[in-house]
């Protein structure tokens, strides 16, 4: 008598996250509510840095990795903006510099002690004046020292010298709506953004110039998102038609999707009276790259936070047929030679708390 397999084996099974216990969290942070896509946090290896609701204008904290437990509210902050903070952005030649863009149309760049905070932070290194609407995207060149990525409401992608405050290149032509994210890739030469008219670009920012673009994306009318991968593929979050969140991997060379388009029925809102545009579940998953691991993190919010996703598009370089399922410890511990980016294969794990 033959058994029906119930449970589809798959070497990405069992990927979850553990919890961390109450005495390794950060507690009492009054996290910003202002209505913006952004992640609202940066981590390096020395410093945790939060947006958070300040009275007069924007502010954010920044926390020692081993100051965990409850926050004072006395606390002090970084606070020089004169309008709410968007998004923040450490730097990643330096772990005591981290860049802020905020509605009031400025980038500041802020020099934290080397020891943290002991007193309220309000005169920024450098000042960078040149959009003309409030500054949601900050991000830091991942090769080259003091340069700097911001993009605003004005659709303006622009490109600093953090050294002398000066515009290195503006990009203003390239995107006709409201910007949704940036993403560098690996070595720097190029970026992808998303934007509000469903395309995903990717830019050369020393020409000035499309190097690519795919049109509809995603289908639907929701936000979304597209991030660079290590080997130079472009994944991207978004919603179909009937609002059904998708996941995408694409090829930047050919423009197109190297795997189908799935959504997740099981993240479907079943009451439309919470499907709004401001419903949490209406906002794009912020996706991250470990690129020491191959391993992508797809975080979720609001109703769906029993809900976990993770995604990888890597395998061993042995021949399709002799691929067997292998335990997620042993993957994780191959050395990243063995993995190759495969087209042919795109795993995707969900787990749904009972």
């Amino acid at each position: 008598m033959s058994f029906r397999k119930v449970v589809r084996q798959s070497k990405f099974r069992h990927v979850f996250g553990q919890p961390v216990k109450n005495d390794q969290c950060y507690e009492d942070i009054r996290v910003s509510r202002v209505t913006w896509d952004s992640t609202f946090c940066a981590v390096n290896p020395k410093f945790l840095a939060v947006i958070v609701e300040a009275s007069g204008g924007g502010a954010f904290l920044v926390l020692p990795l081993s100051k965990t437990g409850r926050i004072d509210k006395a606390y002090p902050m970084v606070c020089g903006h004169t309008g709410p903070v968007l998004d923040i952005d450490w730097c990643p030649h330096n772990d005591e510099v981290i860049a802020s863009g905020s509605e009031d149309c400025t980038v500041m760049v802020w020099q934290i002690p080397e020891n943290g905070l002991t007193s309220p932070l309000t005169e920024p290194v450098v000042v960078l004046e040149g959009h003309t609407k409030r500054v949601g995207i900050i991000a830091w060149h991942p090769t080259a020292r003091n340069v700097l990525l911001s993009a605003g409401c004005d659709n303006v992608v622009l490109i600093w010298n953090v050294g002398t405050a000066e515009e290195l290149y503006r990009l203003d032509s390239l995107h006709p709506d409201l910007i949704y994210n940036v993403s560098w890739n690996r070595n720097g030469s190029l970026f992808c953004s998303a934007c509000k008219d469903k395309s995903v670009r990717i830019i050369d920012p020393r020409r000035g110039t499309l190097v690519a673009e795919r049109e509809k994306a995603h289908e639907g009318a929701r936000p979304m998102r597209a991030i660079f991968l290590a080997d130079g593929k472009v994944f991207t979050t978004g919603f179909s038609r009937m609002s059904e969140r998708q996941l995408a991997l694409w090829d930047p060379v050919l423009c197109l999707a190297l795997e189908a388009l799935r959504a997740w029925d099981s993240v479907r809102l079943s009451s439309p009276t919470l499907c709004s545009p401001d419903c949490p579940a209406a906002r794009p998953w912020p996706p991250t790259a470990s690129v020491s691991l191959s391993v992508l993190f797809m975080p979720t919010e609001g109703p769906f936070s029993p809900l976990l996703a993770c995604a990888t598009h890597c395998l061993c370089r042995a021949p399709r047929s002799s691929r067997k399922p292998l335990p997620p410890a042993s993957l994780l511990a191959l050395p990243r030679s063995v993995l190759s980016p495969s087209p042919l294969c795109f795993c995707t794990v969900t787990s749904r708390a009972p």
